[in-house]
């Protein structure tokens, strides 16, 4: 596991809930009217998705300073669901700026990994890339068209979905789009090897505002490397984090575990070859 990352930086000024709330329009307006795949979850679900990604945050290192945007993942087979969630140090007042399907690790196939639960962040400790659009030996873009963002969220311990042991062992967990002709129409079902598929407009929409791009930013003032990654034309939300959740929305059905509240919310121990 990796060392926990510092929390997401602060902007220079604190923000007023005038300010929060025009973000959160902004960047709902934009969500809906770009993500093509997006869907409105029920009451239940969002509750659902909130409780366990506050017991994730509770029990780990990571802690939330100012509002600031996270990727819940929720990788129940039945699901497949990720959500654009503001969050905030009052544990009530999260909003869903909004959600689509994605798709995580499957089961039964060889070298096919179960995505793992936890929290995942895109840290300045490793510098993620961008697809070059090349296809393999099945004509399958794996990372999506060329120029699609990728992010590395390092080396993970994940289960090996092609085992009835469920052994473990290392994957080096992404999130990425996928092949816009053949696999991202089975974007809502279990089919990559261990990462986060994504729809290409959720990939350019968190993208070109920088929703997972704080510490990147602060970093590509003194290093060219994140400079070069950036979009030239992004507009960096006010409320940028850094930080995916992955919960399992199955196993708390079957399993519920206790949630209890802890007053600072969000830095995180890094619990992940690429595996697409």
């Amino acid at each position: 596991p990796a060392p926990a990352p510092a929390p997401a930086p602060a902007p220079e000024m604190e923000l007023g809930d005038t300010q929060i709330q025009a973000e959160i329009d902004r960047l709902r307006l934009l969500f809906h009217k770009n993500v093509l795949v997006s869907f409105t979850p029920t009451t239940i679900q969002k509750n659902d998705w909130f409780t366990l990604a506050r017991q994730q945050i509770s029990h780990s290192g990571y802690t939330l300073q100012t509002p600031q945007t996270v990727v819940i993942v929720d990788r129940n087979p039945k699901v497949q669901r990720a959500c654009v969630v503001i969050i905030q140090p009052d544990e009530k007042n999260w909003s869903i700026i909004g959600c689509t399907r994605i798709s995580t690790g499957t089961i039964g196939r060889k070298h096919h990994y179960i995505t793992p639960v936890g929290i995942f962040a895109n840290t300045a400790d490793r510098l993620g890339y961008r697809a070059q659009g090349t296809k393999n030996e099945n004509g399958i873009m794996g990372n999506g068209i060329k120029g699609m963002r990728v992010w590395d969220f390092g080396w993970q311990v994940a289960e090996k979905g092609w085992l009835a042991s469920r052994e473990q062992g290392p994957i080096r967990l992404e999130m990425h789009a996928t092949d816009p002709v053949f696999l991202e129409r089975q974007l809502g079902h279990m089919a990559s090897a261990g990462c986060i598929r994504i729809p290409a407009s959720l990939n350019i929409f968190i993208d070109q505002n920088g929703l997972l791009d704080a510490e990147y930013e602060r970093k590509a003032q003194t290093d060219k490397r994140f400079r070069a990654l950036l979009r030239p034309d992004r507009t960096p939300s006010i409320l940028a984090g850094t930080t995916v959740i992955v919960v399992d929305s199955a196993a708390a059905a079957t399993k519920p575990a206790p949630y209890t509240a802890s007053p600072n919310l969000v830095s995180t121990k890094i619990s992940s070859s690429p595996i697409h």
